[in-house]
């Protein structure tokens, strides 16, 4: 009964041991791809803001071209 219950837990033992191992893969491949993507992120983040930015400019020149070119409102 000892024999068998020490190989029991002999077979639990490698069974943990192998599914850490999957477990530790699949943690540093998520890691990896969590990396990535937070890069991917930023880089958009920062095309936002430079499309924002070009937008707001664009914006100001088309406000600016309205006013040279509606007339000039005389009070009455």
């Amino acid at each position: 009964m000892l024999e068998a219950s020490l190989n029991q837990l002999e077979t639990l033992v490698h069974e943990l041991v192998e599914q850490n191992g999957r477990l530790s893969e699949a943690n540093r491949t998520l890691s990896t791809e969590l990396a990535t993507a937070r890069e991917e992120n930023d880089t958009l983040q920062l095309s936002l803001l430079e499309q924002e930015e070009k937008q707001g400019a664009m914006a100001a020149r088309i406000q600016a071209l309205i006013e040279r070119a509606s007339p000039g409102v005389v009070p009455a």
